[in-house]
């Protein structure tokens, strides 16, 4: 901590600057040389770390998607007119608007909230619209085939929205359904190709493992993109942070496929799920919280939480306890965790990366 930190985020703190221009600031001085050594530590410091550490965890993993209440009141305008809109006329006249809206509150205004729900509005449009094209052949395909020419959609309109409008969201999107589109592909050619029946008890292994190739290629993508822009200064960043909240729980399910499935199929909702499987879940869900530190993403803390509860359920129940019991000592324990997590974010990540090499640190989002 030195000085410079200290008043930029007391300068913060009163509102005199932004925490983003904080962050800009630090990295302009930091190129031009600007060093300011450390200064004895007192009780004045003590509050300036401690104001430091909280701005931190807030600016840490920040999309830059919510810059005020203007943006929400548009966002707000956006969203009951294209309900309106879809009630009145369908897709048909829904995209017109979707598209005019985008030249003048994107391209033009560069609003980003709105941006946000302009991107998920044409999601939308596609979903029913393919789904509509699509379910006129639903007879006469077979379900991997009609899921194939539904997740076929998303990738082009998805990419030449992305071109006009550079929204972070809508690139993650283009990449996600190009990844969907290859599972299901790699599905199909398994099932047409090689005869290999999915739903056959010793198949079962298949899909998990298809769907964690495919999680893998979009959390290498993103570390892609994170790596690219450590300070988190661009929209690259909010292109990752997007890309991860996808990831997290791809990967984690693909996962818990792997573990569950070798039971038949039983999960812990169904009662029939061992004690060691609830047990390799817990170690999961540990591993991805630990990878989220490590890269400052929370989306790796929050996908496993039901996942994390779940097992503690099972594990409860393994004993014999009584439903009242371990239905709140879940709760509870999921509660806690996220609670410890949360409020020591910046902590348990300064202890995880000092045990790092430099080699892999240097590369990562620096923890204060």
């Amino acid at each position: 901590m030195t000085e410079l930190n200290r008043a930029l985020a007391g300068a913060a703190e009163k509102g005199i600057i932004s925490a983003h221009q904080v962050r800009d600031l630090e990295v302009y001085l930091a190129e031009r040389g600007f060093r300011f050594g450390p200064v004895a530590p007192d009780a004045a410091v003590d509050r300036a770390d401690a104001a430091v550490d909280a701005q931190a965890t807030e600016d840490s993993e920040q999309p830059r998607f919510l810059r005020g209440f203007h943006d929400i009141l548009i966002t707000i305008g956006v969203v009951v007119v294209l309900v309106g809109l879809w009630g009145l006329g369908g897709p048909v006249v829904t995209l017109p608007v979707i598209l005019v809206l985008a030249e003048i509150l994107v391209r033009r205004q560069r609003l980003a909230l709105p941006s946000v729900a302009l991107t998920l509005a044409l999601v939308h449009w596609v979903a029913m619209t393919s789904m509509w094209f699509v379910d006129d052949h639903a007879e006469t395909l077979r379900p991997l085939g009609f899921m194939l020419g539904y997740v076929s959609a998303f990738p082009i309109p998805l990419g030449l929205f992305y071109l006009r409008y550079r929204v972070p969201l809508a690139l993650a999107g283009f990449v996600v359904s190009i990844a969907l589109v290859g599972v299901v592909a790699v599905l199909l050619g398994l099932d047409k190709g090689l005869g290999i029946d999915l739903a056959s008890g010793d198949r079962f292994m298949v899909l998990p493992l298809t769907l964690l190739v495919g999680a893998l290629a979009v959390f290498a993508i993103a570390m892609r993109y994170d790596v690219s822009d450590p300070l988190r200064l661009t929209t690259r960043s909010d292109t990752a942070f997007w890309l991860h909240l996808a990831a997290a729980p791809a990967l984690l399910y693909s996962l818990m496929g792997l573990v569950f499935l070798t039971n038949g199929g039983a999960t812990w909702w169904d009662g029939q799920a061992s004690f060691s499987q609830a047990a390799s879940a817990i170690v999961i869900v540990a591993l991805f919280m630990l990878v989220g530190l490590i890269i400052d993403r929370r989306a790796f803390v929050t996908s496993g939480l039901l996942s994390l509860g779940g097992a503690i359920w099972t594990m409860l129940s393994q004993t014999g306890a009584s439903l009242d019991s371990y239905v709140f000592v879940a709760f509870a324990a999921v509660g806690a965790t996220v609670l410890v997590i949360g409020i020591f974010w910046q902590k348990l990540r300064r202890i995880v990366m000092g045990l790092l090499p430099q080699t892999i640190t240097a590369r990562l989002h620096a923890a204060p």
